[in-house]
């Protein structure tokens, strides 16, 4: 009796590996963990998918195994892949209203990207030529200023005054003016000499120094 039902199992175990032989799946490995990557499941996601598949028959697992289409449609109705297909057609949907967006504010892109070069070409440029001016402006004030200027200036402002002392001196001598008027603008030409050649002698002193 036992020889029997050992002779049985035996015969079925035989007859079992031929029938899987026979019926090759569709599908390569990387599809059994995800429809959309190859990732392997999660603990999780693969207790929620041995749920789905507990209580289908051999023959409906059979069919998974072999039929593409009932496969896919397997794959479709879990949550995990209900889930993950939602998300990817929410990107989508955003991805393309964004594209919409982008395309609508093109006019106004364009409409900055016009007025930045107008600024560039016109208003840029006349900053740059007034710039240029205060600059040049800048270095001639600087230069009437220098210390070998001053001194210039001063030396001949000590020539005029004295030329203008002599040349008082000649009508006075010539007594075209009066003795008064005479002493009173020749004290004060002289006085205006002075002043100025000790002020160029203390700066041209500073300035060797």
């Amino acid at each position: 009796m036992f020889n029997f039902w050992g002779s049985k199992e035996q015969q079925q175990g035989q007859s079992r590996p031929q029938e899987a032989s026979s019926q090759q799946p569709w599908y390569s490995p990387s599809l059994v963990s995800s429809p959309s990557s190859s990732r392997l499941p999660a603990p999780g996601e693969a207790a929620a998918i041995i749920v789905f598949l507990k209580d289908k028959s051999v023959d409906e697992l059979r069919k998974l195994l072999s039929d593409k289409d009932a496969y896919q449609q397997f794959l479709l109705s879990l949550d995990q892949v209900k889930i993950q297909n939602n998300i990817k057609e929410e990107l989508r949907r955003e991805t393309l209203q964004l594209a919409r967006e982008n395309l609508e504010k093109e006019p106004q892109i364009m409409e900055l990207r016009n007025q930045c070069r107008i600024i560039r070409t016109t208003e840029l440029a006349a900053a740059q030529e007034k710039l240029s001016e205060l600059e040049r402006q800048k270095e001639e004030i600087l230069k009437f200023y220098s210390p070998g200027s001053l001194l210039h200036k001063l030396q001949d402002g000590m020539i005029q005054v004295d030329e203008e002392s002599e040349a008082l001196q000649e009508k006075f001598l010539e007594k075209e003016i009066d003795t008064a008027a005479f002493v009173q603008k020749y004290k004060k030409l002289r006085t205006t000499y002075h002043r100025r050649a000790l002020t160029h002698l203390a700066a041209k002193t500073s300035t060797i120094v």
